[in-house]
C-alpha cells in the first residue's frame, strides 16, 4: 500500500487523522437527526453508504484518492456509535445499561483480538488474485461485508420503543411505562418535538456534560496505548506473526474485566463513579510504574492490567453518562451523547503521536501523558460521583 500509493510516515499519518475530522464534527448532527427519524432505516442506510465507500477505496489511484475516501468514511460512520448510544439507551433502565453498554464495547475488544490476523490472512490469501493487491481485497472485503450486514441489520434492529413496528400496542406501552418508572423521558408519538437549536443549548449549559466530557477524553485519550501493543511484544523476542497473538491475552483479560465490570456496576449502580476512579487509579499506578521499569516481560504484564483498567472504563463510562442524561429530553440526551463521544474521540488524533519511535525502548513521554490523562479521568468521575448526588439530574 504504501508503495502503491506513494505514503511515507507523515502521508500515512495524515491519511488516519483526516478519518477523525468527519467522524467528530458529524456526530452531533447525526444524532440529532436519529432523534427525529427511525434507527432501523438510519443506521443500515449509513452502514450501508460507508461500507461501499470502504470497497471504493480498494481502488484508490493515489494519495489525495486516500485521504478524501477517509474523509467521507469518516462522515458517514460518525452516526454509528452515538446513534448505538442513544438506541441503547432509549430501551434499558438505568440499573440495566452497565452490562448492555460492556456488551457493545466487547466487540471493539474482539476486533482488536483478532481484526490483525484477518486482515493479514485475507492480505496474504488475495494478494495479486484477478490482478489486484492484497492490500486493496482488504478494503473490498471489509467494506462489502458492512454494506451486506447493513441490509440483515435493518430488519433485525429496533427503533425506539414509541414506534417500533413489530411490537404490539400494549408491548410498546409497557415499554415506555417501565423507563417511565425509572424516571426517563421517552418520546411518544403525540410529545412535541424539541428544537435541534433548544435542545444544543440545553446540552452546552449543562456542567454534567462537560464532566463527562473531560472523563471519557481521558479514558479515550490513555487508550490510545493500543498502538503501543506490538512494538512492546515486539521487545519481547518474537517475531511479526507471534507478536500478533501475544497482544490476543491482552484482549482476553480485557473482555473478561469489561464483562465483569459491566455486571456488577448493574447491581450498585450509584457506585459507577467510584469503580470508574478505581479502574482509572489502577491504570494510572500501571503507567507510572512502566516509566521506571524497563524490563519487557514486566511491562508486558503491567500492559495487560493497564489495558484491562481502561476497556473496562470506557464501557463503564459510557453507560455513566447515557444513565445520567435518561431524565433528559429525548433530543437532549441524543446531543449531549453524541457530544461526549465526539470530543472524547478527539484523542484519537493526537493519541498516535505518543509513542514516536525515536522514544524507544522506554517511551517515558507517552507512559507520562496516560499517567496525567489517568489522573484527570479519576478527578472528574470521583468528582461527578459526588456532585450528581447532592445536584442529580432533572428533566
Amino acid at each position: 500500500m504504501a508503495t502503491d500509493l506513494g505514503l511515507d510516515s507523515s502521508r500515512y499519518s495524515i491519511s488516519l487523522v483526516v478519518f477523525f475530522v468527519g467522524y467528530v464534527l458529524f456526530e452531533v448532527p447525526s444524532n440529532m437527526i436519529l432523534s427525529r427519524s427511525r434507527p432501523s432505516v438510519f443506521l443500515p442506510i449509513i452502514m450501508f453508504l460507508w461500507g461501499c465507500i470502504t470497497v471504493g477505496m480498494g481502488f484508490v489511484p493515489n494519495f489525495p484518492g486516500l485521504v478524501g475516501f477517509r474523509v467521507v468514511v469518516g462522515i458517514f460512520e460518525a452516526g454509528f456509535a452515538p446513534g448505538m448510544l442513544l438506541l441503547m439507551s432509549s430501551w434499558y433502565k438505568k440499573s440495566e445499561q452497565s452490562k448492555r453498554f460492556a456488551f457493545y464495547i466487547s466487540a471493539a475488544i474482539l476486533s482488536g483480538a483478532f481484526g490483525g490476523l484477518l486482515a493479514g490472512a485475507i492480505t496474504s490469501g488475495l494478494d495479486g488474485v484477478h490482478g489486484i493487491a492484497g492490500w486493496r481485497w482488504l478494503f473490498v472485503v471489509e467494506g462489502a461485508a458492512t454494506a451486506g450486514w447493513s441490509c440483515i441489520a435493518y430488519f433485525i434492529l429496533p427503533d425506539f420503543p414509541s414506534n417500533t413496528r413489530w411490537l404490539t400496542e400494549r408491548e410498546r406501552e409497557l415499554a415506555i411505562l417501565r423507563l417511565e418508572a425509572d424516571h426517563a423521558q421517552t418520546r411518544t408519538e403525540d410529545m412535541p418535538p424539541l428544537g435541534h437549536l433548544g435542545a444544543l443549548k440545553q446540552c452546552v449549559k449543562n456542567w454534567r456534560v462537560w464532566l463527562f466530557v473531560l472523563g471519557y477524553m481521558a479514558i479515550v485519550g490513555s487508550s490510545t496505548l493500543s498502538y503501543f501493543y506490538p512494538t512492546l511484544v515486539n521487545g519481547l523476542g518474537y517475531s511479526s506473526t507471534a507478536a500478533q497473538y501475544m497482544t490476543i491475552p491482552i484482549y482476553g483479560v480485557a473482555f473478561v474485566c469489561t464483562a465483569i465490570t459491566g455486571v456488577f456496576a448493574d447491581r450498585v449502580p450509584h457506585l459507577r463513579g467510584v469503580i470508574l476512579g478505581g479502574w482509572m487509579t489502577v491504570a494510572m499506578l500501571c503507567a507510572i510504574i512502566t516509566c521506571v521499569v524497563y524490563n519487557f516481560t514486566a511491562r508486558y504484564a503491567l500492559l495487560v492490567i493497564m489495558a484491562s483498567g481502561l476497556w473496562a472504563s470506557n464501557g463503564l463510562a459510557l453507560s455513566y453518562s447515557s444513565s445520567t442524561f435518561s431524565s433528559m429530553p429525548p433530543e437532549v440526551k441524543a446531543i449531549s451523547l453524541a457530544l461526549v463521544n465526539a470530543l472524547g474521540n478527539l484523542a484519537q488524533i493526537y493519541g498516535a503521536y505518543l509513542f514516536p519511535s525515536n522514544d524507544a525502548p522506554k517511551y517515558l513521554m507517552g507512559f507520562g501523558v496516560i499517567s496525567g490523562l489517568c489522573f484527570t479521568g479519576i478527578v472528574a468521575y470521583l468528582a461527578l460521583h459526588v456532585l450528581l448526588r447532592k445536584f442529580p439530574q432533572r428533566g
